[in-house]
């Protein structure tokens, strides 16, 4: 049989990039570089050895990063949806993860490796609450320093969840029952208007903030960002799953505490009861699944695996990093008179 004569493969159309965010404007080569390759649908311009001169904490990589992870959530308006997987942006994100992790494991080399010891002194409500910035938001803090902490922590919240399901087909039995039972509760068991990101959708609402995903990536500093880049990092490797589960077991157990003061400061600024009804949620939800995710999800993950707990304890560690750096950051702009948010005068969020 005569083979047929060759003809060119038709082109595979792209799949049409959704509505999405905005992709922000770069902050330095990096950034810069993913957004230009994200614009124009190519690989970056720009060598992952350029990754080791920027610095791991700065604005320049943690956009570069979150626009990266953002890939794998809801992508970005006139973005091929392709690019998710793109060998050339992986290669790129590798770097920056590698750089970013690095950092992490350096700050927190002297941290504990058990979980008894990294849980043990959260459990316990701090006699001097002198630097928690929901103690100061709930006795002085006033109503425009609540809407920009609510525009800064929305990157975070209108995903709340996304990047924990990630663990789940990783997780076996009593660990993955467990994690599905609080991840249920956190995407509404079942009610779309009970989501968590809802909820905090309506509390910006309230607040007179735009609710769209994604809107106040702009202005959002370094410091937010790496609060969201970390629970993507861990979400999404593998050999990362007990930090992930350290993570979101030390969200958990901190939440309650923090969620009653930020109640309080929104009933005493009148920022409206959606405002007030989120963190009032959390304070009953987040003391039950802290029960929860402390003995069942931990306690069955670590029965499975218990090599695992120093990976838990370093989640731990590096999520409370994270919210010092990033508290600290909000309370230098506020007493220097500053606003928190990017480019922003004071009591601007928008």
């Amino acid at each position: 049989m005569t083979a047929p004569a060759h003809t060119p493969a038709r082109p595979v159309p792209a799949a049409p990039a959704p509505a999405g965010p905005v992709l922000a404007e770069g902050r330095g080569p990096l950034s810069r570089a993913v957004v230009d390759a994200l614009r124009e649908g190519r690989a970056p311009a720009l060598g992952t050895t350029a990754v080791l001169k920027a610095d791991p904490w700065g604005e320049d990589l943690h956009l570069a990063l979150y626009l990266l992870y953002e890939l794998h959530y809801r992508g970005f308006a006139g973005v091929d949806d392709t690019l998710e997987w793109d060998p050339a942006l992986l290669g790129l994100r590798r770097a920056l993860e590698d750089r970013f992790l690095h950092a992490l494991r350096t700050a927190t080399a002297g941290a504990p490796e058990t979980v008894e010891a990294a849980f043990g002194p959260l459990l316990v409500e701090p006699v001097d609450l002198s630097g928690s910035l929901s103690h100061y938001l709930e006795t002085e803090g006033e109503l425009w320093q609540l809407r920009e902490y609510a525009a800064l922590r929305s990157l975070y919240h209108l995903k709340e969840a996304d990047p924990h399901a990630w663990v789940i087909p990783r997780l076996t039995g009593r660990a993955k029952a467990a994690m599905v039972a609080i991840e249920y509760d956190e995407f509404g068991a079942g009610h779309p208007g009970r989501i968590h990101a809802r909820l905090f959708a309506d509390l910006m609402d309230d607040l007179g903030l735009e609710t769209a995903y994604g809107h106040y990536l702009e202005q959002a500093p370094a410091p937010l960002l790496a609060t969201v880049n970390l629970m993507s990092l861990f979400g999404l490797h593998r050999a990362l799953r007990g930090a992930l589960v350290g993570h979101f077991a030390c969200v958990e157990v901190t939440s309650s505490p923090g969620s009653r003061r930020l109640a309080k400061a929104m009933r005493r600024c009148g920022a409206g009861p959606a405002a007030e009804h989120f963190y009032a949620e959390h304070v009953e939800a987040d003391a039950v699944h802290e029960q929860v995710v402390r003995h069942e999800v931990i306690g069955g993950l670590l029965a499975d695996e218990p090599a695992l707990e120093p990976d838990v304890a370093f989640g731990c560690a590096a999520t409370i990093l994270l919210e010092d750096r990033l508290a600290a950051h909000i309370r230098t702009a506020w007493e220097d008179g500053r606003s928190a948010l990017r480019g922003a005068p004071a009591g601007t969020a928008s």
